[in-house]
């Protein structure tokens, strides 16, 4: 099966892109993340895309940009927060080496901020995450390999984590 090295999953702060871009350097591969792919694609934030055409718009652009970067990409791949809703994802990322970057809802808070322009913790953000997190933990364990915790570690320590659990780390 080819495809992306890595793939990372987890909540909005979790430090998939910043982990991904750190995993991909030590690696000497690619980096791509959805989000960035579904923005450049759409021409405008994610936050626009939800006000102006919808979340279940957004879900679409998602699995598609999902589906392209899993098939077409070898480095290491950070999905969005929500693209584990979609049991087509789920399915793509079946027996692949996934990561599910874990965090508590304080060093969420801490990350991400209260009035960060996230439109899924727009009204009463603590409790917003939670749910969120109810609804999606679930799903991040079902498709990760891997499960690593964030909370209170730095970047390179999670990699090293990663690249430890993965057995990827050169001599």
């Amino acid at each position: 099966m080819t495809g992306p090295a890595i793939i990372l999953v987890g909540p909005m702060g979790s430090g998939k892109s910043t982990v991904g871009r750190l995993l991909a350097e030590r690696l000497g591969l690619g980096f791509r993340d959805t989000d960035a792919d579904i923005v450049e694609e759409a021409g405008k934030p994610i936050a626009d895309l939800f006000v102006e055409e919808g979340e279940p718009h957004f879900r679409e652009l998602e699995r598609a940009a999902v589906r392209r970067a899993v098939e077409g990409h070898e480095g290491v791949l950070a999905l969005g927060g929500g693209a584990v809703m979609a049991a087509e994802t789920r399915a793509l990322l079946s027996g692949r080496p996934v990561v599910f970057l874990e965090m508590e809802v304080g060093e969420a808070v801490r990350r991400v901020g209260l009035d960060a322009p996230r439109p899924l913790l727009a009204i009463n953000p603590r409790q917003q995450w939670r749910t969120l997190m109810e609804e999606r933990r679930p799903l991040y364990t079902e498709v990760a390999r891997v499960v690593v915790s964030t909370d209170n570690r730095t970047p390179d320590e999670v990699a090293d984590e990663i690249l430890d659990a993965l057995e990827l780390r050169k001599a």
